[in-house]
């Protein structure tokens, strides 16, 4: 029985007109680009998360600028322990030419630049998950009407009215439809899912980059 479903939706696309043909390729096309950026975003958000954690356990512990730096380079994939290394190179590089106010007020440039930096890299092609649940339904519907144009099309030329000569066209319509679902639902789930995620790492930094810059003059 699966088999014959299987059979039927394949003959169905292979018989569809080249425009709905366009139409899910561009669709499968999205949905697998869509499944790619989830599945590396899900891997790169949980190792973050996961490394910004134990680093954290290693800021509070520890408490001492060099022995973290030389700890940090453990935790590479760490948005914290990046927000770190770059406070830690730029007072570094400071320390022994300016006051104490201008050495805070590099650092605490240099941390917001490389939170900036770091959020733009977490969220790197997430968009595009929000792009294809937005639009992958419409380009479905598309489809689905450009199918349905044409089974109407076909009822003038057989000069038939009846559900045998309509049903095939429509049936392979809606296949477009259906993909297109196929194709929103999983991206619209996981865009949520990331965001949220995200959105709790860069939380995350905003509070771990004051706890930074104050720790270096509070010493």
């Amino acid at each position: 029985m699966l088999e014959h479903a299987s059979g039927g939706i394949v003959s169905m696309i292979a018989g569809s007109g080249p425009v709905v043909v366009m139409v899910l390729l561009v669709l499968i096309l999205f949905s697998i680009i869509s499944w790619a950026i989830i599945a590396w975003k899900f891997g790169f958000v949980r190792k973050s998360m996961n490394e910004s954690q134990d680093f954290l356990d290693s800021f509070f512990d520890l408490r001492n600028a060099d022995k973290l730096f030389a700890v940090s380079e453990n935790y590479r994939n760490s948005s914290l322990a990046r927000v770190f290394r770059a406070g830690y190179i730029e007072y570094s590089a400071m320390r022994d030419r300016a006051n104490a106010s201008h050495v805070k007020e590099r650092i605490t440039l240099a941390v917001k630049r490389e939170v900036n930096a770091e959020s733009k890299r977490l969220t790197h092609m997430v968009p595009f998950l929000a792009t294809t649940g937005n639009t992958a339904p419409f380009i479905g519907l598309f489809g689905t009407v450009w199918g349905i144009m044409s089974a109407f099309q076909n009822i003038g030329l057989m000069k038939s009215a009846s559900l045998a000569a309509v049903a095939p066209g429509i049936s392979e319509a809606l296949v477009a439809t259906a993909t297109g679902l196929v194709a929103a639902i999983p991206a619209v789930m996981g865009y949520n899912y990331l965001t949220h995620q995200i959105g709790q790492i860069e939380r995350d930094m905003e509070d771990f980059a004051l706890d930074f810059v104050d720790s270096f003059f509070n010493q």
